[in-house]
């Protein structure tokens, strides 16, 4: 009640008025020490000397003498928060009683259609830039990619063997019917140019039988 707050600041008149004196001090330290007045410590055994400092310079050298001193920063962990990061990475506290949005909501379809274009694109590029695929093949595949043609980088990575696996053999079989058709090329020439030469030599025995004849 407001007679005993009276009757107690009646009984101890110097604590109050000390009080009350300090708060210029407590507001120049503050200022001096570049932080909030909470922040400010003032030596409870030193009010006196405390209270006389009036100006900036006086409060300095209290803070030298160490009277008055900033309070250290309160420790504010992180490590609570680190070791739940930890169990939510293992898929702890995200079952169904945790979750808040739609599944769109809390991981959008657009979000991770667009990071899969970009994986295809960017494993199309390099496979470009390394003359592993041409530029028509890539073309091709970019459009395929854009399409919904591959789920994952790996799929795309088995249909780039696939198609050159089947190029390759598609040229290794052209290659065998080009060599193939010279070689029966090469065997006809021979073989007509064997007939040739026998008629010639007939030719010529026949002549040399009609001028015996002769």
């Amino acid at each position: 009640s407001p007679r005993i707050r009276k009757a107690f600041l009646l009984e101890q008149p110097s604590q109050v008025l000390a009080m009350a004196t300090l708060r210029l001090q407590k507001r120049l330290s503050a200022t001096v020490l570049k932080c909030g007045k909470n922040k400010v410590w003032l030596d409870p055994n030193e009010t006196n000397e405390i209270a006389n400092a009036n100006s900036r310079q006086n409060i300095r050298k209290l803070i030298k003498d160490g009277l008055i001193i900033r309070k250290p920063v309160k420790v504010h962990s992180r490590a609570r928060v680190r070791k739940n990061a930890e169990a939510r990475r293992k898929g702890r506290h995200m079952g169904p009683g945790k979750r808040k949005g739609t599944a769109n909501a809390r991981m959008p379809t657009k979000i991770i259609w667009i990071r899969r274009m970009r994986v295809l694109r960017n494993l199309l590029r390099k496979y470009r830039e390394a003359k592993k695929i041409d530029k028509h093949l890539y073309h091709e595949l970019y459009l395929k990619s854009k399409g919904n043609g591959f789920k994952n980088k790996r799929v795309l990575m088995e249909f780039i063997h696939k198609r050159k696996a089947e190029k390759a053999r598609t040229k290794l079989l052209s290659d065998q019917a080009e060599a193939r058709r010279t070689k029966v090329k090469e065997a006809r020439k021979r073989r007509e140019e064997r007939i040739a030469s026998k008629k010639q030599e007939m030719l010529k025995s026949f002549a040399k039988e009609e001028e015996t004849k002769k």
